[in-house]
């Protein structure tokens, strides 16, 4: 399990991966757990120069898939929600856990918070389960 992890970081951090060309980080993978940053560039404002909705997604959505393949499995976003909760500026931080991990459906609860550690977005994101991962 611990070169799965390790194998799924080096694979969504890699150079070229959308994640990575998007200022996207993942830090931490354990089992039920994944923990990520993104490191707010030009490409990540909104034209009011806050934190884009969209960059927030897409770093709740890595992030989740990651927790959701935490064990061992492929996984692909079924669906997604997000609750915006105040304007983001700077690098923000995110942190996924499961509501459900299942053999074809998972549940993950994400929480970005930005650097003053107050939480800017929350959302439930269901992944589906494929095979495992290949080595």
């Amino acid at each position: 399990m611990e070169e799965t992890r390790h194998a799924l970081l080096e694979m969504v951090n890699a150079a070229g991966q959308f994640s990575y060309e998007s200022g996207i980080e993942v830090t931490h993978i354990a089992p039920g757990l994944a923990q990520g940053v993104l490191r707010a560039g030009p490409n990540s404002l909104n034209p009011h120069g806050m934190i884009h909705g969209g960059a927030m997604a897409a770093l709740a959505d890595t992030v989740g898939g990651c927790c959701a393949c935490s064990t061992g499995k492929s996984c692909v976003t079924s669906s997604s929600t997000m609750e915006f909760l105040r304007p983001a500026q700077g690098d923000l931080f995110c942190e996924a856990t499961p509501k459900k991990l299942g053999s074809r459906l998972s549940v993950i609860q994400i929480v970005i918070t930005d650097a003053a550690g107050r939480a800017v977005a929350t959302g439930t994101f269901t992944f589906f389960m494929a095979r495992p991962e290949q080595k």
